[in-house]
């Protein structure tokens, strides 16, 4: 097995995977992972622009994370951003921060390689699941974008389609400066109208209806389900492979959008960073089930994340010196 360290860099939050991985055998063990909310894509709806004090929030994250990915002795570090750095036009100050903490350049991937990293993650460990029908549908819902995937063993189809919680919350609930608390109905149906939009878009492509189960990944899903179990803290160990109903994912999206800023932060499992964008999340996750009629959801804490674990792994075992920046970890002084 190789030790590896993976970074997925978001428009919400930063995630940090260190594990030790064998592609060969599908299996990965869990040495530290980690997430902090730096909201990285804020404003950038707006402005197109990463603000400087969402960078610095950034790259005290990564600050923090290399000292982990030192104190581990990660072989190989492998760091992919996604919808926010994607859409910015300074995202060069963004990689040049990256670069000179962490020795490597972040993979700015498009919507269909942050897919097959995030179908990779999901699917690796249901292979052999008996009682999961196939094809699986996975749907990550981020803060910029989602990303839809049908596949068996492979992917195929792809489709990424900016609607996130992050962004329905900045385009539609924000007034002033501050979040709507609790939104109007005018606004929830603005959000819903944009979803339903994005959802036709993706279903150009990718046959959403055929998919006989629904896998989530993200902190949208993984807080429904916490909220579902009435967990008293984030327990991932509970969360992993849970199922919701499509009515109970219902009762707590009506909730969530209904409720002031103080009740949903008195929700134990949620994560301070999420308590103003969970009701946007909530709302693209129940209108995916809606739309393909799933009965449940699948819920995986195992995400893009570990899919990029297993690539990292899979490019040490392909080569023993770096074919290309940021793929080895650099063992600079900023490390």
């Amino acid at each position: 097995m190789t030790r590896v360290a993976a970074i997925d860099c978001g428009t919400n939050s930063i995630r940090l995977l260190v594990a030790e991985a064998s592609p060969e055998t599908g299996e990965l063990v869990e040495l530290d992972r980690r997430m902090t909310i730096v909201r990285l894509g804020e404003g950038v709806d707006r402005t197109g622009r990463l603000a400087p004090e969402a960078l610095e929030r950034t790259f005290a994250a990564c600050r923090a994370y290399a000292a982990v990915i030192e104190e581990h002795g990660a072989e190989r570090l492998r760091f992919v951003a996604t919808s926010a750095s994607r859409d910015a036009e300074n995202r060069d100050e963004f990689v040049r921060g990256v670069l000179d903490i962490l020795g490597v350049e972040p993979e700015v991937v498009s919507g269909d390689q942050e897919a097959e990293f995030s179908f990779t993650g999901a699917t690796r460990e249901l292979a052999g699941r008996q009682d999961l029908q196939r094809p699986f549908l996975v749907v990550d819902i981020g803060g910029g974008s989602t990303e839809f995937v049908v596949g068996d063993d492979h992917v195929r189809a792809a489709r990424s389609v900016d609607v996130g919680c992050v962004r329905m919350t900045e385009r539609h609930l924000v007034h002033d400066g501050a979040v709507s608390d609790p939104p109007s109905e005018e606004q929830i149906a603005a959000i819903r109208a944009d979803i339903e939009a994005a959802l036709d878009l993706a279903e150009e492509t990718v046959p959403l209806r055929e998919a006989r189960t629904l896998v989530g990944l993200a902190g949208s899903v993984t807080t429904v389900s916490a909220i579902a179990q009435d967990l008293p803290a984030y327990d991932s160990a509970a969360i992993h492979h849970s199922r919701v109903s499509r009515d109970r994912v219902r009762e707590i999206t009506e909730w969530l959008l209904r409720s002031t800023h103080a009740e949903r932060a008195a929700v134990p499992s949620m994560h301070p960073g999420r308590v103003d964008v969970i009701g946007a999340g909530a709302l693209v996750l129940l209108s995916i089930m809606e739309r393909i009629g799933a009965e449940e959801v699948v819920v995986s804490e195992h995400d893009i994340l570990d899919g990029i674990a297993f690539t990292a792994a899979e490019d040490a075992e392909r080569e023993k010196e770096p074919a290309h920046p940021g793929t080895l970890l650099s063992r600079s002084d900023n490390v």
